[in-house]
């Protein structure tokens, strides 16, 4: 590498203060290390992470129209290296965060079709990663994974109160993919 590529490179870094993001395929065992675990305190009340749009990786949308053909839009969000260290191992990394924003949508003719498109948020779910089950007292953990659910009304605030009983119904199908629907991630995929 040249003198003058090392020389911006390192000018690069000074000026804007950039780090790069760890991949989970390389971070330690250690609890604290995978950014799910600084989204949860010593009880495992999870909170919604305030920067997962612009920090995590998209996985993937699914559209799921109901017998009155409403439709939603649930877009998938994965914290950093999730991706990575799925195609390598074909399971999720311990401390991985799965965020999946759930929108109203609206829609219109256009020159492609009837065409919908998604508008304001109705909820969050937000899932982490737990292989070692940290918390088992809680309700909201279990099946490998801490389970939560915020309304757009509080965003702020986890409404449920027992996975078993307020999220598991719906993951029933995905059991066999670790509760996840994988198949509609295809950046999950090995390239």
């Amino acid at each position: 590498m040249s003198s003058r590529v090392l020389i911006a490179a390192f000018t690069f870094v000074i000026l804007t203060g950039y780090q790069p993001v760890k991949s989970q395929s390389n971070s330690s065992q250690n609890d604290r290390t995978f950014h799910g675990f600084d989204l949860v305190d010593k009880a495992g009340n999870i909170r919604k992470p305030a920067d997962f749009r612009d920090l995590y990786q998209a996985l993937g949308v699914y559209t799921p129209v109901d017998l009155n053909n409403n439709t939603e839009m649930h877009y998938t969000s994965a914290s950093p290296g999730t991706a990575e260290y799925y195609r390598k191992t074909g399971k999720f990394a311990d401390g991985t965060v799965l965020v999946k924003e759930v929108f109203a949508t609206d829609h219109a003719q256009m020159t492609t079709g009837d065409a919908h498109w998604a508008t304001g948020t109705k909820v969050w779910f937000v899932l982490i990663k737990d292989d070692k089950g940290r918390y088992p007292g809680n309700p909201l953990w279990g099946d490998g994974w801490g389970w939560a659910l915020f309304k757009s009304d509080a965003p702020d605030k986890q409404v449920a109160t027992d996975y078993k009983k307020d999220c598991l119904s719906c993951h029933i199908p995905a059991r066999s993919t670790d509760w996840i629907y994988v198949q509609g991630y295809p950046v999950l995929k090995s390239k």
